[in-house]
């Protein structure tokens, strides 16, 4: 395993951080990672404004895969007091610039629900092995196919006390069996997106009421797919894909998965 460490001055997130997390630095580490004899890369960020041990999240990336956007998520939640580890889904390297490839990565990648579930695990172990993780406290969240791996990852029952799924397909072969799902689950999508259709939410009710799992389902009337990325209007301009950034649609989610945080972790 390789880790590359930095610091980061926490001025440069003063957006996302209290006059109190101002005062301290944000830690990052890349590191590289192999499973099943694959190599991944994945990033860590926390701060070290305290010794007490905090809750750990993962973040699982968009189709494009492991980039910048996860990175930044990443830190955010290290900005608001949470060690954060951006995985890897795919292998270190493999970033697509192109709807065709990142198909094709994602294709790859969820071609065996017990890979994507072993990528998973090893990317949780090592976040919870981190000397500022309360090994106890972790919860994930995704975007777009990140969303629907950590739904999934919830349905086979991993242990975590909560996931978050942005803008994530909501349709799965695996479907949640009472008893079997440890997480709380909270889900955001948009009124108006076209690839998360009104019957994948309504399946998506109805399969976490069957199963009694504790669901938040939030819909935002005249949102798109992808609303939490700034990029999006870009791609969508260059690709004709049906996506859109929404601001307020990001604030809110991200406003209430920080409460979502508060309320499962206990602070």
């Amino acid at each position: 395993m390789i880790r590359i460490r930095t610091a980061v001055p926490t001025a440069i997130l003063s957006l996302f951080m209290t006059s109190t997390q101002a005062l301290a630095e944000m830690q990052t580490e890349t590191i590289e990672y192999t499973v099943d004899g694959q190599t991944f890369t994945g990033y860590l960020a926390w701060d070290d404004e305290s010794d007490q041990k905090r809750p750990g999240v993962l973040v699982v990336h968009e189709w494009w895969g492991h980039n910048d956007f996860a990175r930044e998520q990443a830190e955010k939640l290290a900005a608001s007091g949470y060690t954060a580890f951006a995985l890897d889904m795919y292998g270190s390297g493999k970033q697509a610039d192109h709807p065709d490839t990142a198909q094709k990565f994602m294709q790859e990648a969820t071609s065996n629900m017990e890979q994507v579930k072993a990528r998973f695990l090893k990317a949780k172990a090592l976040l919870q092995n981190h000397d500022s993780v309360d090994p106890d406290r972790i919860a994930a969240q995704g975007y777009c196919f990140g969303g629907a791996v950590v739904l999934n990852m919830a349905r086979m029952g991993v242990d975590l006390d909560g996931v978050v799924s942005y803008h994530g397909a909501l349709g799965s072969p695996l479907q949640a069996e009472a008893g079997a799902v440890k997480a709380k689950v909270q889900v955001y999508t948009g009124g108006a997106d076209d690839m998360v259709p009104s019957e994948q939410v309504a399946g998506l009710v109805r399969e976490m009421q069957n199963a009694e799992v504790d669901l938040t389902l939030v819909s935002f009337p005249g949102v798109k797919h992808s609303f939490t990325n700034p990029n999006a209007d870009k791609v969508a301009e260059q690709f004709g894909m049906p996506i859109a950034y929404d601001e307020a649609a990001a604030r809110r989610s991200w406003q209430g998965t920080m409460r979502f945080y508060e309320e499962i972790f206990g602070e």
